[in-house]
């Protein structure tokens, strides 16, 4: 369940409420009871490891099966 950051307009009262994707957004202090808007703030997501760059996705080249060597048996003409 995600958690949300809320502040409230009049008394600067901070808090996190534990709300689901589809409840409303919540719209009073409860300090005191005035109105409240959502803060937004970034994330921190530190993504590790390989796939995740542009450079990571080129396709290295295959690699070229062993040339084939001609036996004396295929040499020979018949």
């Amino acid at each position: 369940m995600p958690t949300y950051q809320y502040a409230c307009i009049a008394c600067d009262h901070a808090f996190e409420a534990f709300q689901s994707f589809s409840d409303d957004a919540l719209t009073e202090c409860p300090e005191c009871k005035g109105e409240i808007r959502k803060v937004y703030s970034t994330v921190g997501v530190v993504f590790k490891g390989s796939g995740f760059y542009k450079t990571d996705s080129v396709a290295k080249p295959a690699e070229k099966p062993a040339a084939k060597t001609e036996t004396k048996s295929e040499s020979k003409s018949s």
